[in-house]
């Protein structure tokens, strides 16, 4: 993805940001990008950041927090005396962004839906605030990463996985999400095939469960753990035993910085299951 241009870098809305000069402070309602960027060598610069942004442990808790990622402290930013927002369409809601569009004089919107949109978001981020090498040696990185796995996965047969992110009721993710697609480059093919949405309900009967090899119990957002792995096996019918295993969800929907180390990660993970 080009997110640059002459003047100016792309963002997912397609709106044109100059480089930031003079002060800059930022803060970001994204746990996976505040992440990135620090990796981008911005922490001098960061000055607010979700509850929900806790990496890097190290240095993110000098940073203010002005709520969540859904419900925000718009006097708290105000005061904080932001010059940029990073948001996500899909974390922060729109009408929370309109608001703050009043106080902070740069929104700066992303969107990665696939891993290699990765590469264009270290990119937009770096070009905008100046981290121009720090951004391509990320790009080197992830590239080294994705091609590993891409030959990693081309000797292996492909699974149907069931991806569940909360219980009661239970839920997966559809193939139209970036977790789906991280996860096929491993060779595992999310179920169900089709969704309405792109974090379905979903059914754990014989019928529904017959096609999935392998069932992973994410760490985020609900918080699943190994009395779940055994759970889950006593409830499932009889005829269908798939395998199950808990997931580091933040391995697989972190993008950013945190995508490289999650692709490692997958590989790790599907070699041992």
């Amino acid at each position: 993805m080009d997110t640059s241009t002459s003047t100016g870098f792309i963002d997912a809305l397609g709106k044109e940001h100059p480089a930031a000069t003079g002060i800059v402070r930022i803060v970001s309602l994204v746990p996976s990008i505040t992440e990135l960027l620090f990796s981008l060598g911005l922490q001098e610069n960061m000055v607010g950041r979700t509850g929900f942004c806790v990496h890097p442990k190290a240095h993110v808790r000098r940073v203010a927090k002005v709520g969540g990622t859904k419900t925000v402290d718009v006097a708290r930013i105000r005061k904080l005396g932001a010059t940029h927002l990073v948001v996500n369409i899909d974390e922060n809601p729109r009408p929370v962004v309109e608001e703050l569009a009043a106080i902070v004089p740069n929104i700066i919107v992303t969107h990665p839906i696939q891993p290699d949109d990765n590469l264009g978001l270290y990119r937009l981020l770096g070009g905008i605030f100046g981290r121009e090498a720090q951004a391509e040696a990320l790009c080197t990185a992830f590239s080294r990463e994705i091609e590993a796995t891409r030959k990693f996965a081309a000797g292996l047969a492909r699974e149907h996985v069931l991806y569940l992110i909360w219980k009661s009721p239970w839920m997966t993710v559809s193939r139209e999400t970036y977790i789906s697609r991280m996860l096929d480059l491993i060779g595992w093919d999310t179920v169900p095939a089709q969704a309405l949405s792109r974090y379905p309900s979903v059914d754990l009967g014989a019928e529904q469960m017959r096609e999935v090899d392998l069932v992973l119990l994410s760490s985020e957002p609900y918080s699943f753990v190994e009395r779940h792995v055994v759970g889950l096996r006593t409830e499932l019918h009889e005829g269908c035993k798939p395998r199950i295993e808990l997931i580091d969800g933040g391995m697989t929907s972190w993008y950013g910085s945190r995508a490289i180390e999650g692709l490692r990660y997958l590989r790790e993970l599907r070699a041992a299951v």
